[in-house]
């Protein structure tokens, strides 16, 4: 802040704020939101590859319970 002739305070700009760059501001939370959904995109699919399904072949299935059943 300064102050003018009369002794009044002007507020002055300051060029890094972004609430007074409404292109600088839209960009700023378009990328923010972009790396946002990227990074919370590729944290599940690293998550999918190192904790993904395990097929476990030693398991019963009941004869009742098959695509042709057959019943005791």
């Amino acid at each position: 802040m300064q102050h003018n002739n009369d002794n009044q305070l002007i507020e002055l700009d300051n060029e890094a704020d972004i609430e007074l760059n409404k292109p600088s501001k839209s960009r700023f939370l378009f990328l923010l939101f972009f790396f946002g959904i990227f990074i919370f995109a590729w944290a599940g699919c690293y998550n999918l590859y190192e904790h993904g399904f395990n097929a476990n072949k030693d398991v019963e299935v009941p004869d009742n319970t098959k695509y042709n059943p057959s019943y005791k």
